[in-house]
């Protein structure tokens, strides 16, 4: 109510839409187009009217000056290195100022990991400046080895099913041991690279009998890593990584120009679960080349580095994709004169397409040409590259001429043939 008022209502215990409900009165989606924050939907009650006035006193001005204030993204680096593990938070381990901050606390001391902190609501311009520096909208955050795990909602998650303290171990920041006492992530690293592939079976995967999975999920996790060349399996999807170890891992793929398929293990326990036993490798990301496992966010990074990403990849026939701006260059400059068209000059699939074919002709020019609606990648690409926005498109020498009209009236006046024999 307002003014004793009724202004909205709302049925049923949607925590979300409340707190966009309220700050639509409150005029704070003046400043956020979106009142849903990572960990959002375990609030209610006060913690909505809580997330509300956290959003009016966020003014967009602030945010956009943390982007560019570089000496600010130096302090937060400097914070986010300064323990491999580091939460920012509301408050402080001792006394946490919201729920969400306490919830992840509690889950770190229960792993029993030493972890640093940085109380977000005594520093407005670290507390509005990490959103931007991490992408991520809410507190807390936390962090292991400079790499953003997330929010409360996937460090709860994460705990759940084991595998925060998994992910923990695999960084070398908690101790596991086997049965004879060597650290297991340590055995992994010191292990020749054909032993720390796990002593694969010839068909791909460890024998299912001495592997503790169904003979039914051995052969689904196989259909799965061999559904693409470069398969990685993630937390969340590449457009959508839930992980700071999935982001990483996505953004190494896409520097080397690899294409890859991906598979979301948030979505399937039964396939999170089997495929770290299937590839004895106890964390997310993992990926896999060609049916091979390759390993995780860390192993990723020091190939790529170290450059043997590049020739892996290679050496299994998997060369990066070439860039759409360097194949329209290509195109584009593979005859003298090109035309990219509507059909092909034996059968035109529009008029104007049809009309430029003839002109060519006409002028006695020979011109090699590109059916666009072949492909659509290079049809919507090409009208960026020649800021030209219809077809058909005439080149000559790598340059643009023009389309069905200017090529047309070149012809009447006697310029076409002149022009195009320079």
């Amino acid at each position: 109510m307002q003014d004793a008022k009724v202004v909205d209502t709302l049925e049923g215990a949607n925590p979300s839409e409340l707190a966009n409900k309220v700050s639509k009165v409150s005029g704070s989606l003046s400043h956020v187009s979106s009142a849903t924050p990572a960990t959002l939907g375990m609030a209610a009650g006060m913690t909505v009217i809580e997330t509300v006035k956290e959003m009016n006193e966020s003014p967009q001005v602030d945010r956009i000056n943390a982007r560019t204030n570089t000496g600010l993204k130096g302090k937060l680096q400097q914070l986010v290195d300064s323990k491999p593990i580091f939460l920012f938070m509301k408050g402080t381990p001792d006394q946490p100022r919201c729920g969400f901050s306490r919830k992840v606390v509690e889950v770190l001391k229960e792993v029993g990991m030493e972890f640093g902190s940085f109380d977000i609501l005594s520093d407005e311009e670290v507390r509005e400046g990490m959103k931007e520096f991490s992408n991520w909208p809410s507190f807390p955050q936390l962090y292991c080895k400079g790499e953003l795990l997330g929010g409360c909602d996937i460090t709860l998650e994460m705990h759940q099913s084991g595998e925060l303290k998994k992910v923990f171990e695999q960084h070398g920041l908690l101790s596991n041991t086997d049965n004879a006492g060597e650290s297991i992530v340590e055995k992994a690293a010191t292990q020749p690279k054909s032993e720390a592939e796990f002593s694969r079976s010839d068909n791909g995967g460890i024998a299912a009998d001495s592997m503790g999975i169904t003979e039914s999920l051995k052969s689904r996790l196989e259909t799965i890593i061999k559904s693409s060349p470069i398969l990685l399996f993630m937390n969340g999807t590449p457009e959508e990584p839930r992980c700071g170890f999935s982001v990483k891992a996505v953004e190494i793929l896409r520097e080397e120009g690899l294409e890859f398929g991906s598979f979301n293990i948030l979505t399937d326990k039964e396939v999170r679960e089997g495929l770290k036993t299937y590839s004895n490798w106890s964390s997310y990301p993992q990926l896999y080349m060609k049916d091979e496992f390759i390993g995780g966010s860390d192993i990723m990074i020091e190939m790529q580095k170290s450059g043997e990403l590049k020739k892996v990849s290679a050496e299994k026939g998997m060369m990066p994709k070439e860039s759409l701006e360097n194949r329209l260059k290509h195109l584009v400059n593979s005859s003298p004169l090109m035309l990219f068209m509507k059909g092909t000059p034996a059968a035109p699939r529009c008029g104007f397409s049809s009309k430029v074919v003839n002109a060519l002709r006409e002028e006695g020019l020979s011109f090699g040409y590109f059916d666009i609606l072949s492909d659509e990648e290079v049809r919507q690409g090409l009208k960026t590259y020649s800021n030209w926005p219809t077809f058909p498109q005439v080149y000559h020498k790598g340059e643009l001429i023009g389309g069905c009209d200017i090529v047309l009236e070149m012809h009447k006046s006697g310029e076409l043939k002149s022009t195009l024999a320079e």
